[in-house]
């Protein structure tokens, strides 16, 4: 689901959101970019966020949704056995990719990204915790929780407001978002890109070797 205005500003009402985000209507691009999938893992309106070299022979993009319980499973039981085997030894590059499948999801990545700014590792610090945190925030009151967490990770209350209401970081993810779904067809969280090979939700670390290995003896 893309997240429209009218999505946008009803969410907000009922998710206590809306003292904090600003109204502005959202400027999706007009059109997706001719790009084919082999260029999946090229950043479109947002720099990328990932681990490992960039000249890495095998390139994983996963797109996820801050709120989708089966992107929080595969963050703790995968993705630690994908990073120790594959990404601190330098092997692979791993990208992450916003795909909000709803308002909450929009703000939780707002958060990370405006506590990470450009650092890859503290953003997926970040994101590792918001997923970890995933009950609390997406159930309980969203706002207070996510000012917490954005307190404990060093931000004021002010910068915090001002992260959730900015609307051009909203904008850029709801670009790239688009972009996912029309010309890399997206339609589900989580969905992985291995060198431009898709696959499509919770995979175990088994599969995800059966598919990396080849590509690193080749």
């Amino acid at each position: 689901m893309i997240i429209t205005r009218r999505a946008f500003t009803t969410m907000l009402s009922l998710t206590g959101l809306a003292a904090i985000a600003g109204l502005s209507p959202l400027r999706f691009i007009s059109e997706a970019m001719a790009q084919a999938a082999a260029d999946v893992a090229k950043p479109v309106s947002l720099p990328d966020m990932a681990l490992g070299p960039k000249d890495a022979a095998v390139t994983i993009t996963e797109y996820a949704s801050m709120t989708c319980p089966h992107c929080a499973a595969f963050n703790e039981q995968v993705f630690p056995k994908i990073k120790t085997e594959y990404i601190d030894t330098g092997k692979i590059r791993y990208v992450f990719r916003e795909f909000p499948l709803d308002i909450k999801a929009a703000a939780g990545s707002m958060l990370s990204r405006c506590i990470a700014k450009d650092d890859g590792p503290k953003y997926f610090a970040v994101t590792d915790m918001l997923f970890r945190q995933q009950n609390d925030w997406v159930v309980k009151n969203t706002t207070e929780t996510l000012t917490r967490i954005g307190k404990q990770a060093g931000l004021t209350q002010q910068q915090v407001e001002a992260c959730l209401k900015d609307q051009a970081l909203l904008d850029k993810i709801a670009a790239d978002q688009k972009y996912a779904s029309d010309v890399l067809k997206v339609d589900s969280t989580p969905t992985f890109f291995i060198n431009g090979e898709k696959i499509k939700g919770e995979t175990s670390f088994e599969d995800f070797a059966k598919k990396i290995n080849p590509l690193l003896k080749s």
